[in-house]
């Protein structure tokens, strides 16, 4: 028999038991949907994030307090910010800004609600590249040097405080004091950390005087993190070296255990997040890939059965002359059909499974080709790994026991 008369003779088979052979594929169904559906969502957060990493800029440096060697408390302050921006100290430095935040009631026409205040120094915006507005415009030096009550707002907070009114020009109050409102950001979307969306934006001068006293050891007033932005991301290595020269000086640092900042760039940080994301996908396909497993121990069941079915028909088809091989490969056709068709049904489920859960999730699903191969490479193998046992038993089975059988 040839390989043609063995495929066409395994089709009739499954096909006389539909029902049982739609159910024993139902495991593969399912674990194959679930392997493409996972990872599509995990690539499509691994995109998204990544994207947003990268709009930010490859040549931002992000300083931090590092509360292990600070006593836990703030160690940055604006008097760093001015030293790191001195070009004769930093030259690898393009400009540096700062920020403090916190939460705050802010209210409108009687309506409060908390958001997240930060102030931030007159470049922060534009180094972060969130200097797209909406409507109005940024925050000046002048604001910032003479500690102004002038605020901008995200995107949500404005739809959500002022509905359909035009927000510039108006005044909402934080901590009791008004704030006239001097800009609205364009719609940023889902973000790293604080969403810019739901963001009130203020000087930092004010905010430190007025919302944020907190103070570093030395009694300058504390900022959350400075963002410093390099020249060129070939200068990365030098910026870094340059920042916690300075650092160090100002903070009268000696050894390098001892530093109270921490210094985190792009590059760093989308690196850490591809490890994670690497790790937490193959996690995941991990799980799904369980259900691949009960569906092969499914497959091997039916086999088996299908075997000691098919008992006589296999002694005669010995009897007139068929191989060791033609039953095996019978066997293992049959196998191998059931988990290929399970596993082209589960690539269709589990694509359609992304596609409606992703826009639920914010998310876009990447189905990328690999995955595919990958989920229909293990459909196969499945089938065949399950297949070997029932299938040698078929062909191991002696012709004249097997006429015997009833």
């Amino acid at each position: 028999m040839n390989l043609l008369e063995s495929f066409l003779t395994a089709i009739d088979s499954l096909m006389a038991n539909k029902m049982r052979s739609i159910l024993t594929m139902l495991g593969v169904i399912i674990g194959v949907a679930a392997v493409i559906a996972l990872l599509a969502i995990g690539n499509g957060v691994t995109a998204s994030v990544t994207d947003e990493i990268q709009s930010i800029g490859s040549n931002l440096l992000t300083i931090t307090t590092d509360m292990d060697n600070s006593d836990g408390l703030p160690a940055l302050s604006l008097e760093d910010v001015d030293a790191l921006a001195d070009p004769l100290r930093a030259p690898a430095l393009a400009q540096v800004a700062a920020n403090v935040s916190g939460q705050q009631e802010v209210v409108y026409a009687g309506d409060s609600t908390a958001y997240t205040v930060n102030g931030i120094t007159a470049n922060y915006l534009a180094i972060n590249n969130l200097a797209d507005f909406s409507a109005g415009d940024g925050l000046t030096e002048n604001d910032v040097a003479t500690n102004g009550r002038v605020a901008i707002l995200g995107s949500t907070v404005v739809a959500e405080l002022f509905g359909g009114e035009y927000p510039v020009g108006k005044s909402v109050k934080i901590n009791g004091v008004s704030y006239e409102v001097v800009g609205v950001l364009a719609e940023q979307g889902q973000t790293i950390g604080a969403s810019p969306d739901e963001t009130v934006y203020i000087p930092i001068s004010t905010a430190q005087s007025r919302l944020f006293p907190t103070r570093t050891r030395s009694g300058a007033k504390a900022v959350n993190s400075i963002s410093a932005e390099v020249v060129s991301e070939a200068l990365t290595d030098d910026a870094i070296t340059q920042v916690t020269d300075v650092l160090r000086e100002e903070h009268r640092i000696t050894y390098a255990g001892e530093d109270d900042f921490s210094i985190l760039s792009q590059t760093d940080l989308l690196a850490t997040f591809d490890a994670v994301s690497a790790t937490l996908t193959a996690f995941l396909g991990s799980i799904a890939g369980i259900s691949l497993l009960v569906g092969g121990i499914g497959i091997m069941n039916i086999m088996l059965v299908s075997v000691t079915e098919r008992t006589r028909e296999i002694g005669i088809r010995k009897a007139v002359g068929a191989l060791r091989r033609d039953i095996l490969i019978q066997f293992l056709l049959e196998s191998l059909l059931l988990s290929l068709l399970g596993g082209a049904l589960g690539i269709g489920l589990g694509v359609a499974i992304a596609l409606l859960t992703g826009p639920a999730l914010d998310i876009d699903p990447v189905v990328e080709t690999a995955t595919v191969l990958l989920a229909t490479g293990f459909a196969a193998g499945v089938g065949l790994v399950f297949g070997i046992y029932p299938a040698w038993r078929a062909a191991g089975l002696r012709p004249i026991e097997a006429l015997r059988y009833e």
